[in-house]
C-alpha cells in the first residue's frame, strides 16, 4: 500500500473521528480554520464528544490551522458543513472557502475528496472550478475529484466511521481504487464503489431526505392523534407490533443534517425544472413543530401565562451541538403566546447559546415551582430524573410536558399534570 499523505480540512464531528481513524494507517494533518479548536485539541479535549481523551492523545495526526502545514499531501478531504441559508438556499461558503484553501496548497497529481452533503453534480461543476481558479490546475488531467459522503451519526457510539460501509466514487477509475484502498483500510465494514461522483452524491443526499420525510409523516399523524386525544407513542408502540412498521418518531426536526439536506435536494430539482412536492411538504411540516407543540402545551396549562422551564436546547439528546436546533422554534412558540420561558442544558455550551440564539441557559436547577416542565430533548440526566424531581421543580398542580417520551412510564405524584405527543 502506497504511503499516503492526507490532510482533513475541518475537525467537526465528521472530520476529527474520520482524521483520527485515518491517522491510524496513514500521515495525517488535521486542519481547521478556528486555532481556538486547534488549541482545545491539542490539549486532549473534543467538545463534540466524539473521540475520548485518550483516543485523541494517542493519535499521530498532526494538528493545524496554518493553511501552509497541508502543503505536499497527496490526498485532500473536504469535511466542513454545508449549511443553508435564511430562505433555505444551499450556503457554499464554507465550500468554496475550503477549496480557495487547498487549491492553493495542492500540487499536480492531488486528489480532492469531498465528504460534505451536496446536491448531484455540485462536486464537478462547482467544487471543481473553484479547486482549478485556487490552484491553476486542470480538474481531472492535473488533479483529480473524488467524493465519500459522511454518515456520522452524531453522539452515536455504534455506527463509528470504521464501522459502516463508506461509499466512494473517484472522477476515474484510478481515483476510484485509491480511494477504496485508503477508505477501506480504516473501516472495517468495507467500501461501497459508487458508479460515479454523482451517484455518490445522490445516494447521500436522498439518506436524509428519505429520514425527513418520514418523520414529517409521523408528525402529522401526531398533529391528527393530538385531537383525537391520544398519545402518538402509544399508537406507534401498537403500531410496531407488526413486523415491517418503520420505528420513526415525532419531534422537532434539527440538527446538520436531516433538517439541511432537503434543500439541497430541493435545490437540484428546481434548477432541473421539477417541483419537489413530497420534499418540500416533509420539511414545511417539520418546521411547523415547535409552533404546534407550543400551542398544545399552552392549551393544556389552560392558555394563561406561565413560567416554564424547558429541559434541552440541542438538537439531538446526549449531543452538546447546538447547529439548527428546532427546540428554539418551540421557545419562540411558547414566549409568543405570553409565557416566561427558562431554559436549561445539561450539556450544551452556554456562551455558543447566547451567541447563536440570545438564550441565557440557567446553570443549575436549584429552583422549583414552575407551572410547567418540559422535557424537550432526552438527555440521559432528564431521562433519569425521578419522580419526586419533577414534582420539586413543578409547583403543584403543575404540568409536566413530555416531547421525546422519556417519562411515559414514570408514575407521577398526585396532582401533577401529564402532557405527551
Amino acid at each position: 500500500m502506497k504511503n499516503h499523505h492526507l490532510a482533513v480540512i475541518g475537525l467537526g464531528y465528521v472530520g476529527l473521528p474520520l482524521a483520527v481513524a485515518l491517522a491510524r494507517r496513514f500521515p495525517v494533518i488535521g486542519f481547521d480554520i478556528k486555532s481556538e479548536r486547534i488549541a482545545e485539541l491539542s490539549d486532549g479535549h473534543d467538545r463534540t464528544g466524539e473521540v475520548a481523551e485518550a483516543d485523541l492523545r494517542a493519535s499521530a495526526i498532526t494538528l493545524t490551522a496554518a493553511p501552509a502545514d497541508i502543503y505536499g499531501a497527496d490526498i485532500y478531504i473536504v469535511t466542513v458543513p454545508t449549511p443553508v441559508t435564511e430562505d433555505n438556499k444551499p450556503d457554499l461558503t464554507p465550500l468554496f472557502s475550503a477549496c480557495k484553501t487547498v487549491g492553493a496548497a495542492m500540487g499536480k497529481g492531488a486528489i480532492v475528496v469531498f465528504e460534505s452533503t451536496v446536491y448531484p453534480g455540485l462536486t464537478e461543476t462547482i467544487c471543481g472550478p473553484a479547486l482549478e481558479k485556487a490552484s491553476g490546475l486542470k480538474a481531472g488531467e492535473d488533479f483529480f475529484l473524488g467524493y465519500s459522503p459522511e454518515r456520522i451519526n452524531p453522539g452515536d457510539h455504534v455506527h463509528r466511521v470504521e464501522k459502516i460501509v463508506k461509499v466512494i466514487a473517484g472522477q476515474t477509475p484510478e481515483v476510484t481504487e485509491i480511494l477504496a484502498e485508503i477508505y477501506g483500510s480504516m473501516t472495517e465494514a468495507g467500501v461501497h464503489r459508487a458508479r460515479s461522483i454523482q451517484v455518490a452524491e445522490a445516494a447521500k443526499v436522498i439518506e436524509n431526505a428519505q429520514r425527513d420525510i418520514n418523520i414529517a409523516f409521523i408528525n402529522e399523524v401526531t398533529m391528527i392523534c393530538q385531537r383525537l386525544g391520544l398519545s402518538v407513542h402509544d399508537v406507534l408502540d401498537t403500531a410496531g407490533t407488526k413486523w415491517n412498521f418503520l420505528p420513526f418518531r415525532p419531534g422537532l426536526v434539527g440538527g446538520h443534517c436531516i433538517g439541511v439536506d432537503p434543500f439541497y435536494l430541493a435545490e437540484c430539482a428546481t434548477k432541473l425544472g421539477h417541483h419537489p412536492e413530497i420534499i418540500l411538504a416533509g420539511r414545511k411540516i417539520n418546521d411547523q413543530m415547535g409552533d404546534f407543540i407550543a400551542g398544545c402545551i399552552s392549551e393544556a396549562l389552560g392558555g394563561k401565562s406561565s413560567d416554564i422551564l424547558l429541559l434541552g436546547l440541542t438538537f439531538k439528546e446526549n449531543v452538546p451541538d447546538l447547529r439548527n436546533t428546532k427546540v428554539v422554534d418551540l421557545i419562540a412558540g411558547l414566549k409568543k403566546l405570553g409565557h416566561r420561558v427558562s431554559v436549561h442544558d445539561a450539556i450544551a455550551d452556554a456562551d455558543e447559546a447566547r451567541h447563536e440564539y440570545g438564550l441565557e441557559l440557567i446553570s443549575d436547577l436549584s429552583k422549583g415551582g414552575y407551572d410547567a416542565v418540559v422535557g424537550a430533548v432526552a438527555h440521559a440526566d432528564y431521562a433519569a430524573f425521578p419522580p419526586s424531581e419533577l414534582a420539586r421543580l413543578a409547583k403543584p398542580g403543575g404540568l409536566i410536558a413530555d416531547i421525546k417520551g422519556q417519562w411515559r412510564n414514570l408514575a407521577l405524584p398526585d396532582g401533577l399534570k401529564r402532557w405527551e405527543l
